[in-house]
């Protein structure tokens, strides 16, 4: 039997990291067992605790245990301290190694698979929860000439600028005054729980005028309100998260196994068609 890994969730039927990682296991030979595990909401310190006897190397997170798995381990990478949250764990003895690969999948995604650079350029961000601080370190590192953070809340925002200020060049707004910052983006990644609602984010308009990439975190929902407006705007790529889903699970199977996968073969058999 090979080593043992998995993903915690809650639910848990949905998640692809299953077929993702058997997928990764077999292109490149690697003797490991994957499985998804849906622990109780208040149970999570105590499932892991289980798989952890019973001899696993490490575990994917996904919703709602992110903040348990932080603050479970007892070592941290920066990214998973500055993100608050850690979205893998690896044991390795008494050590429960966390990391946030959420943000580096979202880059290479975008930079790589998508072939659209961000430094240098002006860069949107609309949400400021979870999955916007994940990726704040790693957007700010590409060394955009600016990125703007809008949220709802602005105090929020505001939070966020203030815990990454040295790091990059920050703007923060609320959507009202974002109308007199609205033009001349070239990324505009769409960050927040609206579209899982299919809602469209408070955004002028205006604010794909120029745009080379309309991002979308979630996947898998075809085309959302959100690329629905950047396509009217004439933003000429528009992409979902998948490639941002396949990136992040092929970063954590590289720091467990040594060996990066390919993922282009995955990201184009899991990807919906936006029509």
């Amino acid at each position: 039997m090979g080593d043992r890994y998995a993903v915690i969730g809650n639910p848990i039927g949905f998640s692809k990291s299953p077929l993702i990682h058997g997928k990764f296991a077999k292109m490149t030979g690697q003797d490991v067992v994957y499985e998804a595990i849906e622990a109780p909401l208040d149970g999570f310190n105590a499932r892991v605790d289980q798989f952890r006897t019973e001899g696993a190397k490490g575990l994917n997170i996904t919703a709602p245990f992110k903040l348990d798995a932080f603050a479970y381990a007892n070592e941290l990478s920066e990214s998973a301290d500055r993100a608050g949250a850690a979205n893998c764990l690896k044991f390795v003895g008494d050590r429960i190694i966390a990391e946030n690969f959420d943000g580096i999948g979202l880059v290479r995604d975008i930079t790589i698979n998508l072939g659209v650079k961000m430094a240098g350029r002006r860069v949107l961000m609309l949400g400021a929860g979870g999955a916007a601080r994940g990726a704040l370190l790693p957007f700010l590192r590409q060394e955009p000439s600016e990125l703007v953070l809008v949220n709802r809340t602005l105090s929020k925002a505001v939070a966020l600028a203030e815990e990454f200020a040295g790091c990059g060049t920050l703007i923060v707004s609320g959507y009202a005054e974002l109308a007199d910052l609205a033009e001349g983006y070239d990324v505009v990644v769409n960050a927040t729980s609206a579209s899982l609602r299919g809602e469209m984010p408070p955004v002028p308009g205006n604010v794909f005028r120029g745009a080379k990439l309309a991002y979308e975190l979630a996947y898998g929902r075809g085309l959302t309100p959100f690329l629905q407006a950047a396509r009217a705007e004439g933003v000429a790529k528009l992409a979902d998260g998948v490639g941002m889903l396949v990136e992040q699970a092929a970063e954590a199977f590289a720091w467990w196994r040594g060996v990066r996968p390919s993922t282009a073969q995955v990201i184009a058999e899991l990807t919906v068609p936006l029509s």
